[in-house]
């Protein structure tokens, strides 16, 4: 039997990978036409039985690692709000159908590279997160405003729109993880040098483990199109990042975080690697606040990162 991270029952562990690969096709399928799951089985006796169909709309993920009459995972509402901020990692979950979350903050950016010095901020950066149709299909809109100074010379103005969805595809089932996939979009609607002038697609594949009751671990891997800086070429950019958090009480929480951007046939970007981390603090169920620092680790990354920001659910 595979070890679990989780507690309780866990007889569906000893099915093989293949075949809990092909249960998980099947239950794509099998939403598609309003169902999460038709499970099958026998019982003692050897008589077949089926656990029977579930409406699509109230699954909390749009998969199932193995089929079963749990249909387990997705937003918990009586629980503390999960966010997206601060880390760089998005959360694997959805906030759920009819939901609607708010995460706000404020960013500082200073980057010492040779004769350039640059410091940016960034604020509200308001994420706005809402559930739609389905537990497990949610909506993302965020458009900030830059105020940058470039070797003492100041602008400021509007950045493009992000747009996105986030599809929380399956719950984890011991040593396979709770994941989602968000496709998403910058829309050319920022103002002067904060526009790219594309519409600049992406997908971002997020991945997550609960190991036990302090400690969750997730990951992500994105591949975005890009503009250069110096030339306005468009290129594609892998960034990929893992996180560690932790549950210090009840509601103080703390993270630790690496990531990196890769850029692929760039003119000019080179890759950039970063650590940071933080801490969460849940003023409520529905109210959380962070704070957070992070430095870059080579040369062509940024000298460093500080922000702080406040996330609100309503439902």
């Amino acid at each position: 039997m595979m070890p679990c991270f989780h507690r309780g029952s866990c007889r569906s562990c000893t099915t093989i990978p293949l075949i809990r690969l092909l249960l998980f096709l099947i239950s794509a399928t099998a939403c598609l036409e309003k169902s999460c799951c038709v499970a099958a089985g026998y019982d003692n006796g050897g008589r077949a039985y089926h656990y029977g169909t579930h409406d699509c709309r109230s699954c909390g993920t749009l998969l199932q690692w193995s089929c079963g009459n749990s249909f387990s995972g997705g937003p918990d509402l009586e629980a503390p709000l999960v966010t997206d901020r601060p880390d760089f990692t998005e959360a694997s979950s959805t906030v759920g159908r009819g939901v609607a979350q708010l995460e706000i903050g404020y960013t500082y950016v200073y980057d010492n590279d040779g004769p350039d010095r640059t410091a940016s901020h960034f604020y509200p950066e308001p994420l706005l997160r809402y559930g739609i149709f389905a537990d497990w299909l949610e909506f993302r809109a965020q458009q900030s405003f830059v105020s940058e100074k470039v070797n003492g010379v100041d602008d400021s103005g509007a950045s493009d729109l992000y747009l996105g969805f986030k599809i929380a595809l399956s719950p984890q089932e011991c040593l396979l993880p709770e994941m989602a996939i968000i496709p998403q979009t910058f829309v050319p609607t920022g103002s002067g040098g904060f526009t790219n002038d594309e519409f600049l697609p992406g997908l971002n594949w997020v991945y997550a483990w609960d190991i036990n009751d302090c400690i969750s671990t997730a990951g992500s891997t994105q591949f975005n199109r890009v503009t250069d800086e110096l030339t306005a070429e468009e290129y594609t950019e892998w960034a990929q990042s893992w996180t560690v958090a932790y549950s210090l009480t009840e509601d103080l929480g703390a993270y630790t975080e690496w990531f990196a951007f890769f850029p692929h046939s760039s003119d000019t970007a080179l890759p950039e690697h970063y650590f940071n981390g933080g801490f969460t603090l849940l003023l409520s169920n529905d109210i959380q606040w962070d704070i957070r620092a992070g430095v870059g680790l080579n040369d062509a990354a940024d000298d460093y990162v500080v922000g702080s920001g406040i996330s609100i659910r309503f439902h």
